[in-house]
């Protein structure tokens, strides 16, 4: 049964305790819970997330999607000597650690850590890889990053548009009639003001950016849409910011 509305939220990057106070703004009996992508890497507690989200999806329905995060994670699972130095620069150190709960990556080859971790946490990374690429809503997309707006069917963009592209979508023409709600570029950078983590949203007003940059000490950001537009915004300020963005 189709709820009245959703309740999405931005890039999470393992600040669990953001995401457990912005969920007391959610209202699971009316509200179908997006979370767009990027729950792990960089923030300390990205197994924490995890794990949460595996229970919203279980106990709620909530719509889970797949980030660039989540790719690059099991990227590294793949090519585990290759991807090194790349994913650990990119926050997979701290994912790592906190699916051991412990600095494994002083003492033990990349090789070793990624075969234990597939077989210790094999619930966790099957939840990881089957996430999917968009959630589509009433006359509202929800996504990682983004769409492909030069085509004529948006559904049709490359998966890794859907949780990589960036200005293309930002600046081009939105011809799908849909509002866009997004995550994947802390705010800041679409504000072009430093440190500015506001909600962005397009001059034309059909592209609304939610990453907040909660592990940057911005905002976890939610977002509250039904089938007339945006009922409300919710905003819990980061206690788990860890530095300046990097691209």
């Amino acid at each position: 049964m189709q709820k009245d509305a959703v309740f999405a939220i931005g890039d999470i990057h393992g600040c669990f305790h953001e995401l457990e106070e912005l969920l007391k703004e959610w209202n699971p009996d009316t509200e179908q819970l997006v979370l767009l992508g990027d729950l792990v890497d960089r923030g300390k507690n990205s197994f924490d997330v995890v794990r949460k989200a595996m229970l919203l999806e279980k106990e709620y329905g909530a719509i889970v999607l797949l980030g660039n995060h989540e790719r690059m994670l099991l990227d590294w699972l793949e090519q585990p000597e290759i991807k090194q130095v790349y994913y650990y620069g990119q926050g997979g150190l701290e994912t790592i650690h906190s699916f051991f709960e412990s600095d494994i990556t002083n003492h033990k080859e990349p090789d070793e850590i990624a075969r234990l971790m597939k077989k210790q946490f094999e619930s966790e990374l099957n939840f990881i890889e089957n996430r999917p690429l968009y959630f589509e809503w009433e006359n509202t997309v929800f996504v990682h990053a983004g769409v492909n707006l030069t085509i004529d069917d948006w559904k049709n963009s490359t998966e890794r548009e859907f949780y990589w592209i960036r200005d293309e979508f930002h600046y081009g023409e939105n011809k799908t009639n849909k509002t866009i709600i997004f995550g994947h570029t802390p705010t800041s950078i679409l504000h072009k003001m430093e440190g500015k983590f506001d909600i962005w949203n397009s001059p034309c007003h059909t592209k609304i950016c939610i990453d907040g940059g909660a592990v940057y000490s911005g905002f976890l950001h939610g977002i509250k849409v039904n089938k007339n537009g945006i009922v409300s915004t919710h905003s819990v300020l980061s206690k788990s910011g860890n530095g300046k963005y990097e691209v």
